[in-house]
């Protein structure tokens, strides 16, 4: 308690110093803290904005081929068709879940007319097989169910249309659930409502259907649009999107070569970019966070040197009244210690504490930023950066302490 008393002391002493000192290390972990939350809230942010399908996805679009091949010239449009499923799921037993995408109108551009009443608007209309909501199982579905494969067995006209979609034709008090809504004039019943938060919730904008159902009113026989799978949970994404892609060229006759007659859209590889890169930026926060906490720890160094030369009379005065060095420099350490725990201390909660508040106003105005969601901190990692900062502050403050304990009783009552 004596010591702790004559470090508050000497702290009261040097009030601006103290303070000063104190601000360098509670900045540099304030902005740490900071700075690795709005890191992680930009990765959450651009990851779920980005991707709102399972991260081991593998979606394969067919496209124009760029190679003559076999007796085929460039420019062929590669169609595919429901036998190069049959052919995949038989082939390729690590093959989970599939399922086609047929859509009505333009793909990128929604074109379809539905209506409802009074009121009507342009939407893609798409038909999905059984199992393509077990591929997509991250959409929410806010009301009602999915669809399932007694909808496609019994040919249903049922659709579960996205909350962009109820938003345009229903009123807000209204709900969409077992409306009928008329596509290109043909009545379907609503039997769910989801919301797709994929593109900045652009997919929202979208009407499922059975394909079964799709295929009986709208035509398209055997034909489809694009062919999505998803792995078994411990196979190779990577090397079964090779494999089908394989057999898709040997089977449309499309040179090994050609890179344009299909386009591949595996999340996982997606992913894993995504990963490298964030992995970059976490780094450079990393290095940014440590040198402006470096900076607070040679603050606290520079004081401790100021403060050894400041009471070197008093050190000398100590050692001649039987003070050991031992003591001398543990009550150096322990000004040192305390100065950088409280200060970083501070740093942290407040850090801490300001990231909260941003994810709770976010929630509260139910916010979704296209980049930025949820900031958040791991608190290991941050209490981490804590006792690393502590330690730093021990190494900064031994060297001065060291020499106060080398200082000879005599050359220290001369000192001015």
């Amino acid at each position: 308690m004596d010591g702790f008393q004559e470090i508050l002391f000497t702290l009261r002493q040097n009030k601006l110093r103290t303070v000063l000192t104190a601000f360098g290390v509670f900045w540099g972990i304030l902005m740490l803290v900071l700075l690795l939350g709005a890191g992680r809230g930009m990765q959450k942010g651009m990851s779920e904005g980005r991707f709102n399908d399972m991260n081991d996805c593998i979606w394969i679009f067919p496209n124009i081929t760029s190679v003559p091949y076999q007796g085929f010239g460039v420019g062929r449009e590669i169609q595919f068709t429901q036998s190069d499923m049959a052919a995949i799921r038989q082939q390729f037993p690590d093959v989970r879940y599939m399922s086609s995408e047929n859509s009505l109108g333009n793909f990128v551009n929604p074109d379809t007319l539905v209506s409802y009443g009074l009121k009507s608007g342009t939407f893609n209309v798409l038909g999905v097989g059984d199992e393509y909501f077990n591929i997509k199982e991250k959409i929410k579905f806010n009301d009602g169910r999915r669809l399932d494969p007694l909808d496609t067995d019994d040919n249903r006209k049922v659709v579960v249309v996205g909350m962009r979609v109820s938003e345009k034709l229903f009123a807000s008090s209204d709900t969409a659930i077992g409306k009928q809504i008329q596509i290109n004039g043909i009545a379907f019943r609503i039997v769910g409502l989801f919301y797709d938060k994929g593109n900045r919730g652009v997919m929202s904008e979208r009407i499922y259907i059975p394909v079964s159902t799709f295929k009986k009113t709208f035509g398209g026989g055997e034909t489809v649009s694009l062919i999505v799978v998803r792995p078994k949970t411990n196979a190779d994404a990577f090397e079964l999107e090779d494999k089908i892609v394989a057999l898709l060229k040997q089977r449309h006759h499309i040179a090994p070569e050609d890179t344009r007659a299909m386009e591949i859209s595996n999340v996982a590889r997606d992913t894993a970019d995504l990963k490298s890169v964030f992995n970059g930026v976490t780094a450079f926060i990393w290095i940014v966070g440590i040198g402006t906490l470096f900076a607070g720890v040679v603050g606290v160094s520079n004081i401790m040197i100021i403060t050894v030369k400041e009471r070197t009379r008093e050190i000398g005065i100590r050692k001649a009244l039987g003070a050991n060095p031992r003591s001398i420099v543990l009550g150096l350490l322990c000004e040192s210690v305390l100065v950088t725990s409280v200060a970083g201390y501070a740093g942290l909660v407040i850090g801490v504490g300001i990231l909260e508040i941003i994810s709770a106003i976010l929630v509260r105005l139910n916010l979704e930023l296209p980049y930025f969601q949820n900031p958040e901190v791991d608190l290991t990692i941050a209490i981490s950066a804590l006792l690393l900062l502590i330690i730093a502050g021990v190494v900064a403050g031994l060297v001065p302490a060291l020499r106060a304990a080398r200082i000879m009783p005599i050359e220290a009552m001369r000192a001015n």
